[in-house]
């Protein structure tokens, strides 16, 4: 998923929505979601190399650690993601107060 971020065009963004703050929010939230998604997935694999006690003394570097930490600082920002998702429709929001101001699939029929 990756794309040059250059400057956004703030009437295509305002577009889905029709207002450019409410897609702002919706790309926000999903940031949000993004970076949970991420940081979770990014502890469980560094917690396989925590040791079974705590000794400050014996602190040591683990190669396979370093690449882990390396491969996330590469990956594009969630922040990145989310307009792209947004961009291309991949993202369902939806307004509880007016459950017509919404693109997602209906869920119950």
């Amino acid at each position: 998923m990756e794309e040059d971020f250059l400057p956004l065009d703030v009437e295509e963004l305002s577009k889905p929505t029709g207002n450019v703050y409410k897609s702002v929010s919706i790309i926000s939230s999903r940031a949000n979601q993004l970076t949970l998604q991420l940081k979770d997935e990014l502890q469980r694999k560094l917690a396989e190399f925590a040791p079974a006690h705590d000794n400050l003394d014996e602190i040591t570097e683990n190669r396979e650690q370093i690449e882990i930490s390396r491969y996330y600082e590469r990956k594009p920002k969630p922040s990145q993601d989310a307009v792209t998702q947004f961009r291309h429709e991949e993202v369902y929001y939806r307004d509880r107060d007016n459950p017509t101001d919404s693109n997602a699939p209906e869920l119950y029929s």
